[in-house]
């Protein structure tokens, strides 16, 4: 079903208007590196949450995560317990202010920069501008793709098409308004995307008969999974995956720690913590992103779910099946289906809005990552002056990238490429970021050798142990004649498991066993009275 094209055609325009003025807003009021990178550090508490939301919420927790749940159920809702608690609560409460504290302290306007300044290490900051740089980009074309899946769905249009309208749009507006316009734009987007997920909650559960009966048909479903899916411990939609089975370990170390613990160590979401003027700003935060995260991420897992009963209502089959096999449709295929003309429009600026918001500060990150800490910090050692004009190619660099993956990526790939990302960095920049704001004992040697093991533990895990990828790449079956050089459970194991106390337990001991940090240094990162 393809909605009223006039109708839409309206609606889109008068949505753009309002994200390129805000756009311009931010780029008027881009003067200098500050307000490029930082937005000036004087960001509304309640611009910081929505902003940090909607970078966070994006249509990979929609589309993809929303098709994950109405492949496997819900017991993907504790994804949504972990995001607030780890993702609102921990990161803006405990991680929040120290990182605005150290930043203020340190001059530093990116996440490589504060933990390079922290362990006056160039090496830091260039390794990570340059992990970001390579890896996030997968991300990225996850949520590319679940933008333009909707956008096939809803408008009719070809879909790699779809994802270059997408794209040229959000690069339209980040490369020439910086943080500023980014922050701003993602206010907007994340008010659009809270009422048309509140919208979605309340339609579906009219739609299905009402919350108990919805949820009673879905639970008596159980008896429909496939075959397949029995046997690797699907035990239907309203309850948890057989203990110990493969898919209660893709949940459990994949999708709930992979994502719900990665959260805390995302680059463009903790450079946000440095965007407010005082500690005071960070706590208000929370009482508007704890509600956002749970109507957002809540509502898709719930919906996702239930999607089953209303396709096997009126199609007599479940929700993986009327989406032709593909999770990433499964959303998408529900919601042109079953809600009316005028919500399909709604909800695709919402999804527009999710898209957009979580895409600019991805691309922001990635070209700050580029262009200030791999080639002005790393490559030309500070010795030359302002980095927007770099920042900006890199910007548009990363942006080709993650189109071209968009393309090439495999189908029902949103939700796993998202939780490798989030594991990657979990792995590679948690233990470091943890030490630099929290331990003061931990010093370069600690941070570099954790961010150097963390990462290629959580890398060799995803190309010869972890069977998703390992067997797609291919690799360990070139080099050993296997698809994984450990067999069992082993396989399904997430790296985060594995890399993130490795990596811990690597800062841990060679920080103590080699010389701590000077005294005056440290004076510096951790002074209160300069920072407040």
């Amino acid at each position: 079903m393809a909605v009223s094209t006039p109708i839409l055609g309206i609606a889109v325009l008068i949505y753009m208007m309002v994200v390129f003025y805000l756009g311009w807003l931010g780029y008027k009021q881009t003067k200098d590196t500050d307000d490029y990178m930082l937005a000036g550090r004087k960001i509304n508490p309640l611009v910081l949450a929505l902003s940090y939301g909607a970078a966070f919420i994006s249509t990979s927790a929609i589309i993809g995560f929303g098709g994950y749940a109405g492949a496997f159920g819900m017991g993907v809702l504790w994804l949504v317990f972990m995001n607030i608690f780890v993702g609102i609560f921990i990161a803006f409460v405990l991680f929040g202010s120290r990182t605005r504290r150290m930043g203020v302290n340190l001059g530093a306007v990116t996440f490589p920069e504060l933990v390079g300044r922290r362990f006056q290490s160039r090496f830091i900051q260039g390794f990570s501008g340059a992990l970001i740089t390579m890896f996030m980009p997968l991300y990225a074309g996850s949520v590319l793709i679940g933008g333009a899946r909707f956008m096939e769905t809803a408008l009719n249009i070809e879909y790699n098409s779809a994802v270059l309208i997408l794209a040229v749009i959000v690069a339209a507006y980040v490369i020439t308004g910086g943080l500023i316009a980014v922050m701003y734009t993602d206010a907007l987007q994340g008010g659009l995307m809270f009422i048309g997920m509140a919208i979605l909650f309340v339609l579906t559960y009219a739609r299905l008969g009402g919350i108990v009966e919805a949820h009673q048909s879905l639970t008596n479903m159980a008896h429909l999974v496939p075959e397949n899916l029995a046997a690797v411990g699907h035990t239907g939609w309203t309850s948890m995956p057989a203990f110990g089975s493969p898919v209660w370990w893709t949940l459990f170390s994949t999708i709930i720690l992979g994502v719900g613990i990665g959260v805390l160590a995302q680059p463009q979401l903790a450079v946000r913590f440095m965007t407010v003027r005082n500690t005071r700003s960070l706590n208000r935060a929370v009482l508007s992103g704890g509600p956002f995260i749970l109507m957002m991420a809540g509502v898709a897992y719930i919906v996702g779910a239930l999607s089953n009963v209303y396709f096997l209502d009126t199609r007599g089959m479940i929700s993986l099946e009327a989406a032709g096999g593909n999770i990433d449709v499964i959303m998408p295929e529900y919601i042109n289906s079953a809600m009316p003309d005028y919500f399909v429009i709604f909800f695709l600026l919402t999804l527009l809005a999710a898209a957009m918001s979580t895409l600019s500060s991805q691309f922001h990150t990635m070209g700050t990552a580029i262009g200030h800490d791999f080639y002005r910090e790393f490559i030309m050692r500070g010795k030359i002056g302002k980095t927007i004009t770099i920042t900006r190619a890199g910007i548009a660099t990363t942006i080709l990238i993650s189109v071209v993956l968009a393309y090439i990526l495999p189908i029902g790939i949103i939700a796993r490429a998202t939780a490798i990302f989030f594991g990657l960095c979990a792995a590679a920049f948690l233990p470091m970021y943890t030490g630099a704001l929290f331990w003061k004992r931990m010093n370069r040697q600690g941070a570099t050798a954790s961010l150097l093991v963390g990462t290629f533990a959580s890398l060799f895990w995803l190309t010869f142990v972890h069977a998703k990828e390992a067997t797609a790449l291919g690799i360990s079956q070139a080099l050993f004649g296997v698809d994984t050089i450990l067999t069992g459970t082993w396989t399904v194991v997430d790296p985060i498991l594995v890399a993130t106390p490795l990596a811990f337990l690597t800062a841990i001991i060679v920080s103590l066993a080699t010389e701590p940090d000077s005294q005056e240094h440290l004076e510096k990162c951790y002074n209160r009275k300069n920072s407040e």
